[in-house]
């Protein structure tokens, strides 16, 4: 029998149970849902606009009730946190399933971005952060492994049960698992933490001198750190939305997009099993900015060629900078504002993570229908990275970082 790992070693069912968390959020992730774009507007004759403005609306409205909902993290036994995540996107599923109208998409597709994109992910990420220290690094960036191994899953098997027995189908069989395989692995995996006494709560914030949400919002260092975390979900998010474009004005065929993905996904898995040891031992508010440096020399690598080897080398660096700021990222706040209350605070990163990839590919789609050229849209992006970066600069470190 394998031995566990000494990063988990405290607490390995808590470990995988943000692991397994993450990985479920992949039924309500846009990599996952875009395979029955098709499908769907074929069944109900929809256009391109009606059926983007209803996702976008249904991911917008998510953002707002991930606000409040998030702080059930906090408040809530684990278990009971799972039951509730697990359940409404096991509702999500089943609403698509059975859909007889257009209009029957729109309360499927929040209950799958609410309860997908941004509970499930939320809860996993909070898990991991709050439960570990020592090691929280390491642990978020295991969590995150959830994100390529529902990647690497779903989209393939999910495309292949639609050829041979229909979309519907895909739906209900991810509500059965949901149901019978990931919400009793949870129970197990979650045992009795979340139940101390709001009492005990309060004495270990007050004695640690964590933060709460309302003192985190006055925190100028707060806002200077935010657009940091923001950026590679929001570039990531316009460039593959947009990548058809970007090839097309680069001369790119689609069988080297194909390949160019599996450069992105091999370059965000496997920086992954780096990215927490470096967050461990550089500090989640020092490897932020330098997290980004990939990004910003994939965006300068894309403005300056169109040579057929490019896509494989930017998309590789976009990954390895998406795995990077990822564990940082969700490490910062805990590291910054302790974990009492980091439920609460880490809701409004997760909404504000939500808002971005919502208004990056409107943005971008504005830019190009303008007429901006590939090499002005990535300078762009690349310059408001590089000012993401320099913002973090600017935010003190808190008592607990010293």
């Amino acid at each position: 029998m394998p031995s566990i790992p000494t990063f988990i070693r405290s607490n390995p069912k808590l470990a995988f149970f943000a692991l397994l968390a993450v990985a479920a959020s992949g039924f309500g992730q846009t990599f996952f849902i875009a395979i029955f774009g098709g499908a769907l507007r074929a069944e109900f004759n929809l256009s391109n606009s009606w059926y983007g403005a209803s996702y976008s609306g249904a991911t917008l409205l998510s953002a707002f009730v991930l606000l409040g909902a998030g702080t059930l993290v906090d408040r809530w036994p684990l278990k009971r946190v799972a039951a509730l995540g697990v359940l409404l996107l096991c509702g999500g599923c089943l609403v698509l399933a059975f859909a007889q109208s257009a209009w029957m998409l729109l309360p499927g597709f929040f209950l799958l971005r609410f309860a997908g994109q941004g509970f499930m992910t939320h809860m996993g990420m909070t898990t991991a952060g709050r439960y570990f220290t020592a090691n929280r690094g390491k642990v978020i960036a295991l969590a995150a492994l959830g994100f390529p191994i529902a990647e690497a899953l779903l989209p393939t098997s999910g495309s292949l049960i639609i050829e041979h027995s229909g979309w519907r189908s895909v739906w209900l069989l991810a509500a059965g698992l949901l149901l019978l395989a990931v919400l009793p692995a949870l129970l197990w995996l979650a045992g009795n933490a979340g139940k101390e006494s709001p009492q005990e709560e309060q004495e270990t914030s007050q004695n640690a001198g964590d933060y709460t949400r309302a003192e985190v919002l006055r925190d100028r260092g707060f806002w200077c750190l935010l657009p940091a975390a923001l950026m590679t979900p929001f570039v990531v998010t316009a460039v593959l939305f947009h990548q058809g474009a970007i090839a097309d004005e680069r001369g790119w065929s689609l069988s080297v997009l194909a390949g160019a993905f599996g450069g992105y996904a091999a370059g965000h898995l496997l920086a992954l099993f780096f990215a927490g040891g470096l967050v461990d031992r550089f500090g989640a508010q020092r490897s932020l900015p330098l997290a980004l440096l990939p990004m910003v020399g994939a965006l300068v690598l894309l403005a300056f060629s169109s040579a057929p080897w490019v896509p494989y080398v930017y998309l590789a660096l976009i990954g390895i900078a998406q795995a990077g700021t990822g564990t940082a990222g969700s490490a910062l706040w805990p590291e910054r504002y302790g974990s009492t209350h980091l439920g609460a605070i880490r809701a409004v990163s997760q909404a504000s993570m939500v808002f971005s990839t919502a208004a990056s590919p409107l943005l971008i789609g504005l830019l190009l229908d303008k007429g901006i050229n590939v090499m002005g849209v990535a300078l762009l992006l690349a310059a408001i990275v590089v000012a993401a970066s320099l913002l973090t600069l600017m935010a003190p470190l808190t008592a607990k970082q010293q």
